[in-house]
C-alpha cells in the first residue's frame, strides 16, 4: 500500500489496489510448465496398434486392457504377467467387479496372428465373453486394402 500525497506535501489518504502482475506471472510459469510436462505424464506400454477402418465401440465404462508388446511381454493395464498366470489374474479382476464382464486386448503388429489368438483363448477360458480388440484408425485416404 502506498501513501498518496496533493500537491502541497501532505498525506490525504492510503491507495489500497492490489498488484496482480506478480500473481499473473507466477501463473504463466506454471502454466508453461504444466504445458511443457503434460505429454511427458502419459503412461501406458508402447505398442504400435495396426490399422483399421472399422469403427470405434462405444463404451459407457472402463474396460480390462490387456496389451500384448513386440516381446510377447503381456501387461493386465500396466502391470507385467506371464501367460500361464493371465486366466487367473483376469478371472479373479471379474469376479470382484460388478461390470460387464469384458476384455479391450491391445496386441502390436508386428505379433504373430498365432499368439494372438493363444492370448484371446486363455482370456476366454477366464469366463470373459466380450474381448474388443483395440486398432489405429487408417492414417489416410485409400490404404483401405494395402499393407
Amino acid at each position: 500500500m502506498g501513501m498518496q500525497t496533493n500537491g502541497n506535501g501532505s498525506n490525504s489518504q492510503m491507495v489500497s489496489e492490489i498488484n496482480v502482475t506478480p500473481f499473473v506471472d507466477v501463473m504463466l510459469v506454471l502454466l508453461i510448465i504444466f504445458m511443457v510436462t503434460a505429454p511427458m505424464m502419459t503412461q501406458g506400454i508402447d505398442v504400435k496398434l495396426p490399422e483399421s477402418s472399422a469403427p470405434a465401440i462405444p463404451s459407457e465404462e472402463e474396460r480390462l486392457v490387456v496389451t500384448v508388446n513386440q516381446d510377447r511381454r503381456i501387461f493386465i493395464n500396466d502391470h507385467p504377467v506371464e501367460l500361464d498366470t493371465l486366466g487367473s489374474k483376469i478371472s479373479a479382476i471379474h469376479e470382484n467387479r460388478q461390470s460387464q464382464k469384458g476384455v479391450f486386448l491391445r496386441a502390436d503388429e508386428m505379433i504373430p496372428y498365432g499368439y494372438v489368438v493363444q492370448v484371446m483363448g486363455v482370456i476366454r477360458q477366464a469366463g470373459i465373453d466380450q474381448i474388443g480388440m483395440v486398432t489405429e484408425p487408417l492414417k489416410g485416404p485409400g490404404k483401405a486394402g494395402q499393407k
